[in-house]
């Protein structure tokens, strides 16, 4: 049969294909594809889920891109926007918005400022105006934002679970006691790298967001123990990054270990750490899939034979690179005591 000989895609068949196909396109080819033809166009307006994510990361002019988006009728039902590492946006698109287009925020539910480090407490406070229904915010590796900027989020936002502040290294304790107060629903909470928090605010973070599933406290070494072990209260606890935890003792890891549903941790440089902690985590934990041992020198093969008992089943990631007390830890030796294993390292010596 030549080529064109064959049957034409019925109207239907047509719809079917840009409905599956336009799922998977980014946003500029999507566009691009509106201005095929007329009945693509409505084909393409017809599928209202297309227009309820507005991607626009990492492009240039974000701002003027999405002041122009949300003035156009397909996105009056927008629920998540991503302006990660969108460098140009500042302030001063976030109060445009707030004049002009307000309303097509309403049913926002996921906000992604990743890098986007002009934005500051006046920013974030224009936007979070227009997003009363917002669950989820995103401002990593911002300085500019403040105690302040937190506390205009939890004013026009009460709904949020899950929140990433990390590398926002100028908000203080101030802004997890407000937190704490007023997301006790909270499920996913990233503080990495924020520097100025102590004790006291991820206490009564732990006191009372007791729904937190994901806690992230990557490289916040002044952390004390006593904090450490108020994690145990975290039952629904699945997530947990301590690297860098330098003040953790292996009866703060024993705490830990009574969150019987964790399947992801991490203890890299948990100097502390001996064979009495880990054996603890052995018995608590029988679900763990990740797991990071890394640069934690009083650990023993004994440690690796407990785990082995009760995670050879789950474990797929193990890392005991620079664990020099664990003398069997070649790739063959792990995957002796964890079948399962598919990744031996996460960290550059």
């Amino acid at each position: 049969m030549a080529a064109g000989d064959g049957p034409a895609w019925g109207k239907d068949t047509v719809a079917g294909v840009l409905a599956i196909v336009s799922t998977r396109l980014p946003l500029r080819d999507l566009c691009s594809l509106l201005l095929v033809s007329s009945s693509c166009y409505r084909d393409l307006l017809a599928q209202s889920t297309l227009w309820e994510v507005l991607d626009l990361r990492e492009m240039s002019r974000a701002g003027e891109r999405l002041i122009s988006a949300l003035s156009l009728a397909r996105y009056q039902n927008v629920k998540r926007i991503n302006l990660e590492f969108a460098r140009d946006i500042e302030d001063e698109h976030f109060l445009l918005l707030r004049n002009k287009v307000m309303k097509s925020l309403h049913g926002l539910e996921s906000l992604n400022l990743n890098g986007c480090q002009k934005i500051t407490d006046k920013g974030i406070e224009a936007v979070t105006s227009c997003c009363p229904n917002l669950k989820a915010f995103f401002i990593y590796w911002n300085v500019r934002v403040t105690d302040l900027g937190i506390k205009q989020l939890i004013a026009n936002c009460g709904q949020i679970v899950d929140l990433n502040l990390s590398g926002c290294k100028n908000i203080s304790d101030r802004s997890l006691l407000m937190i704490a107060e007023s997301y006790q629903e909270l499920k996913v909470l990233n503080l990495t790298r924020c520097i100025k928090l102590t004790d006291v605010g991820l206490q009564q973070i732990l006191l009372k967001c007791s729904y937190l599933e994901s806690l992230n406290l990557y490289a916040l070494s002044s952390l004390m123990d006593k904090a450490y072990k108020s994690i145990a209260s975290l039952a629904n606890l699945r997530f947990l990054d301590l690297c860098g935890a330098q003040n953790l003792s292996d009866e703060g890891l024993s705490c830990i270990a009574k969150c019987k549903n964790l399947v992801s941790l991490n203890l890299t440089w948990c100097v502390r750490i001996t064979d009495t902690g880990v054996l603890a985590l052995a018995q608590g934990c029988p679900s763990l899939e990740f797991l990071s041992l890394f640069g934690i020198v009083g650990v023993t093969d004994a440690s690796l034979e407990a785990l082995s008992k009760s995670c050879s089943n789950t474990l797929t990631t193990l890392d005991v690179n620079g664990c020099i007390g664990i003398k069997r830890r070649s790739h063959e030796d792990l995957l002796l005591l964890f079948p399962y294993l598919r990744c031996f390292k996460l960290w550059n010596n």
